[in-house]
């Protein structure tokens, strides 16, 4: 673990210069450069202190992850095919049941629909990029074409239904996540 290089960006992201930092924890702002450059290793008892001024403790700093991943390659898509319903599902996030959202990638066939989702907390996004689907919230049915999106609250009954000659994909992301 990169010790110094994580103080350092906490120092920053506390708006912080390592002079400032010195002052609060009694140390000179040489140790405080030596430490973010990792050329010397503070003792416990001053890296508590340096977290303490800094907003945070020695077990949220180790448990932080040092980086979230950004990008998702095509072999880490998970597909799955409901031939019953008449679609596939390609989740474009592996883990994402983890984040705020999940996106997914639906392909409908011509008369196919999506899982029909229960009522929960949340909204749902989606994407038409090809075809035309309908958006079934509740008891109302919204026609959605190919380059128009759609939005709302997850609160009632819902699910995507392709009364159309043409297979339809779609974009649709859902927080949080469930699908």
């Amino acid at each position: 673990m990169d010790i110094g290089r994580k103080l350092k960006r906490l120092r920053i992201l506390n708006g912080l210069t390592q002079e400032e930092l010195a002052m609060r924890t009694d140390l000179t702002k040489g140790f405080i450069s030596q430490i973010e450059r990792d050329l010397t290793s503070p003792s416990i008892a001053t890296l508590m202190d340096i977290l303490e001024a800094l907003g945070t403790d020695i077990r949220k700093f180790f448990s932080e992850s040092e980086e979230t991943k950004v990008v998702y390659r095509k072999d880490e898509i998970i597909s799955s095919e409901n031939e019953k319903l008449g679609h596939t599902i390609d989740w474009l996030i592996s883990n994402a049941q983890k984040n705020s959202m999940e996106p997914i990638l639906i392909t409908i066939e011509s008369d196919g629909t999506s899982n029909v989702e229960k009522p929960h907390e949340g909204e749902e996004f989606g994407y038409v990029l090809s075809g035309s689907v309908y958006v079934i919230v509740g008891d109302k049915k919204y026609k959605v074409n190919k380059g128009e999106s759609f939005y709302f609250k997850s609160h009632q009954e819902h699910y995507l239904k392709n009364s159309f000659k043409r297979k339809a994909i779609v974009i649709w992301v859902s927080c949080p996540p469930s699908f």
